[in-house]
């Protein structure tokens, strides 16, 4: 809770948390449309649902010594960060399934996780080796 330590925040405060607060309405279309993705495409790719459970909880608003706005402030935070992670493994599985190999290297870049069970980017004998020789009839 930084926010609260910085000195002279309530204009700066009014002028964005608008901005912060609406991000819900897309965020919660998003989270509709991922999750019909979600429950309709994983059993066709015979991929394992991912447990929402374990990346959204709204916990702190329980907290008895927060005020109500904070409370709001860390439903939200909780929501909106956890369905972020909860997107992050969706398509990570998503991207296991579908391609498989790794990003060029670039200043700056930081791949998923997942990626290090990818094979290397350019690497067509790897291909080869991992995905050609392993295709099965398309029908």
């Amino acid at each position: 809770m930084k926010y609260i330590t910085v000195k002279h925040r309530l204009l700066r405060h009014i002028l964005t948390t608008p901005l912060i607060l609406l991000a819900i309405v897309p965020i919660m279309i998003l989270d509709f449309y991922v999750e019909i993705f979600h429950r309709f495409a994983f059993p066709f790719y015979k991929i394992p649902y991912v447990k929402r459970k374990n990346y959204i909880r709204i916990d702190r608003h329980k907290l008895s010594y927060l005020n109500p706005l904070q409370k709001l402030y860390c439903a939200y935070c909780g929501y909106s960060n956890g369905i972020l992670q909860y997107w992050i493994q969706i398509f990570g599985e998503t991207e296991k399934y579908w391609c498989g190999i790794q990003h060029s290297e670039g200043e700056g870049f930081l791949p998923q996780p997942h990626h290090a069970e990818f094979i290397k980017y350019n690497r067509k004998e790897e291909y080869d080796e991992v995905y050609e020789s392993k295709k099965t009839p398309l029908l």
